[in-house]
């Protein structure tokens, strides 16, 4: 599954929405289930940032933000993000689970 998390961060403050983020990951990172992560910055809108990471299942991501560590540390940063859904399920266009026009 892929959570995809976007913010709007004003010039002044990338150091230290970066700073934020490098941490979360570091912390999501050390979770069972975790896949990777990655850090966007949109081409068009350089105050529009995302941070998408992969898990094994919902259950792994839902879990990874339980803890001190988490509440601390990914929660902080994730109350910033645009409020939007972000778990999204992982879609096979080639194979089977992907939705076919009639």
């Amino acid at each position: 599954m892929i959570v995809l998390n976007r913010f709007q961060v004003a010039a002044e403050q990338v150091d230290s929405f970066a700073n934020q983020a490098r941490a979360a990951v570091d912390v999501l990172s050390s979770r069972e289930g975790f896949v990777s992560a990655d850090l966007g910055r949109n081409l068009d809108d350089p105050e529009l940032w995302t941070i998408t990471t992969r898990w094994r299942d919902v259950g792994s991501y839902r879990r990874a933000l339980q803890g001190y560590e988490s509440k601390v540390t990914v929660v902080p940063l994730l109350s910033l993000a645009i409020d939007e859904p972000s778990a999204y399920d992982d879609v096979d266009l080639v194979g089977q689970n992907f939705p076919r026009r009639a």
